[in-house]
């Protein structure tokens, strides 16, 4: 999340770009499509802040180092995931996460779900020694 704080007048211009979805006071969202174009563009030689400004975006309001670190994550979530690494925001508390690049077996499942269980055991048994000592430190002070 960039530190950068947009004011009111900000956010109604960046809205008002069709290569946004939506704009909060510290993010904005951008189209998938224009993740893609912007991409292509990339990989043809163009630089990512003249990408950007040709796409309608001013650099004074999104910032001069925005474009690059965009570009940047987009890339490398294109080289992992493909086209559909990009069409789905990926940050935030709604997000689902990046999709998995392969369906996990019943034995692998098995296995995940018996690590979870013997890691939710280890933590029960801790909490219950906690509570110990502290039942012991209260006894001690009275």
């Amino acid at each position: 999340m960039s530190k950068q704080l947009y004011s009111n007048l900000e956010m109604k211009q960046l809205e008002a770009n069709p290569n946004v979805i939506r704009v909060s006071d510290r993010s904005i969202t951008y189209h998938p499509h224009f993740k893609k174009v912007a991409i292509r563009e990339y990989q043809n030689g163009k630089f990512p802040t003249q990408i950007f400004e040709e796409h309608g975006f001013d650099l004074s309001v999104v910032g001069k180092k925005q474009p690059k670190r965009c570009l940047k994550r987009w890339r490398e979530t294109f080289e992992k995931h493909g086209d559909l690494g990009l069409e789905g925001e990926r940050r935030g508390k709604g997000s689902k996460g990046r999709p998995s690049s392969k369906e996990l077996s019943a034995e692998e499942k098995l296995e995940k779900a018996e690590a979870r269980i013997k890691y939710l055991e280890a933590e029960n048994d801790f909490l219950k020694k906690l509570d110990e000592l502290e039942r012991q430190a209260l006894k001690k002070r009275k």
